[in-house]
């Protein structure tokens, strides 16, 4: 592992096969490729302490080895201004953030201090009609559906791309717990 002591921490959810793929697809498809540094994701948390990494991935350990996978509703779309992105709901996750906003008080910037709006952005930072104009298209045919959230991913923010510090699944077998 590099050290990640002066790069602030991003916290993420991470999704079922298909639903990455998916949002993926479109990200691809739709974010400026000069500026799509990223796979497409959920964003829990923007800005942990990397001077904490130790801490963070024990208390992140604890947290997954009590959840299980998390089925989510894919419930809508919503427009960012500039771009659009799908919004998705459960409780439990919602539960989830609450309780490491807790765990990680101390260390929260103000954005991270506020009630969590889970969505995924396809799109970002592109000229507003070109936005309201994507956001029309995949309306005229959107339905809810599920996708699962498997676990969380912790990355380091060094500016550009994240660069990958480690994973933790959820537990999928009760039991287990």
């Amino acid at each position: 592992m590099s050290d990640f002591a002066a790069a602030p921490l991003v916290l993420t959810l991470t999704l079922d096969d298909a639903a990455h793929t998916y949002f993926n697809a479109l990200r691809r498809q739709h974010f400026p490729p000069k500026i799509n540094y990223l796979a497409a994701h959920l964003t829990l948390f923007h800005h942990l302490p990397g001077a904490e990494l130790a801490a963070v991935c024990r208390e992140l350990e604890a947290c997954c080895q009590e959840m299980e996978p998390l089925p989510l509703q894919v419930s809508g779309l919503r427009s960012l201004g500039r771009g659009v992105a799908f919004t998705l709901q459960h409780p439990e996750l919602l539960a989830l953030h609450r309780q490491l906003q807790q765990r990680f008080a101390a260390h929260l910037t103000p954005q991270d201090q506020q009630k969590l709006q889970p969505h995924i952005t396809v799109q970002n930072k592109v000229d507003p009609a070109v936005a309201r104009q994507l956001l029309t298209d995949l309306q005229a045919d959107f339905a809810p559906f599920c996708a699962v959230g498997t676990g969380l991913h912790l990355w380091a923010y060094r500016g550009g791309p994240w660069e990958s510090v480690r994973r933790f699944q959820f537990v999928d077998d009760p039991a287990v717990r």
